[in-house]
């Protein structure tokens, strides 16, 4: 029975494939594509799957390492109704790419494939959690979740390495390298919240104009205003311009590693120099 639905779904293709040949071909991208489908044109949804089997047949021979036949192979039936099915599971909410969630969506359904056929596992297949509308598509909410899940992770992942390159980018122009940093890192809790403090306190127009136009700290100042020793600042002066740049700039993940210190905590160190 599955077998004659997967043939049948690809003739289906096939035809509205053939059909839509002799069309002028719409410069719509895929997400715009589907917000018509959404809308309630059913066509659409045809052509962006007629549309985009030389990229369903792409991601199918790349995953199964071999040239695959869409009238012969029923992996390529497979990625058509994954491909389907990514339609109704995409959200643009996040800013994704329609085709990269859909490649995760054809992935999943055949590695599910796969499993079942050479019975490699005795787990419940994700096939088991398949549902069905009204209108008869099939949908899987489990591996729509888990592929989008991915999508984000892998996003997030790019986004960290992006911000690190940016940040070692902006230090360098100040002399400071990453390993400066870990060098001059303190050890003791008191003192890394003294520090973070006097880093926001950086970020002041007086101190970070300074910084960035004079590339130096004004030490002086800055140790006046929180209540330390020069030394202390001198001493600290590359990790607290790393401080400052990192609180001034554009960096979300960094600075959800860097410790939310109130500027009063600088006072409790007043007469206190740098551990280590």
């Amino acid at each position: 029975m599955t077998r004659l639905l997967l043939v049948l779904f690809k003739r289906f293709i096939s035809k509205v494939s053939g059909e839509r040949s002799s069309k002028k071909q719409t410069a719509d991208t895929p997400e715009q594509t589907i917000e018509r489908i959404r809308s309630g044109d059913e066509q659409a949804r045809a052509e962006l799957i007629a549309q985009y089997e030389p990229y369903i047949l792409k991601v199918t021979s790349q995953f199964s390492k071999r040239y695959i036949d869409p009238v012969q192979d029923d992996e390529y039936s497979v990625a058509l109704i994954a491909f389907n099915e990514a339609i109704d599971g995409f959200s643009s909410s996040a800013g994704r790419s329609f085709l990269g969630f859909a490649e995760t969506v054809i992935r999943r359904r055949l590695i599910d494939y796969v499993r079942k056929e050479q019975r490699h596992t005795q787990s419940v297949p994700y096939s088991a959690f398949d549902m069905e509308d009204d209108e008869q598509t099939v949908t899987n909410p489990i591996e729509t979740s888990q592929a989008q899940q991915q999508y984000s992770r892998d996003r997030e992942k790019e986004e960290r390495k992006q911000e690190i390159l940016e940040l070692s980018a902006k230090l360098q122009q100040f002399g400071i390298a990453f390993s400066d940093l870990v060098d001059q890192a303190p050890k003791h809790t008191d003192t890394r919240a003294m520090l973070f403090g006097i880093g926001r306190m950086a970020t002041e127009a007086r101190f970070y104009d300074s910084i960035m136009d004079k590339g130096r700290l004004p030490v002086t100042e800055l140790a006046e205003q929180a209540g330390v020793s020069r030394k202390t600042i001198e001493r600290n002066r590359k990790y607290i311009i790393a401080l400052a740049v990192i609180h001034k700039g554009n960096y979300p993940y960094i600075q959800a590693y860097v410790q939310q210190t109130p500027p009063q905590a600088i006072k409790q160190h007043t007469a206190q120099e740098v551990k280590w």
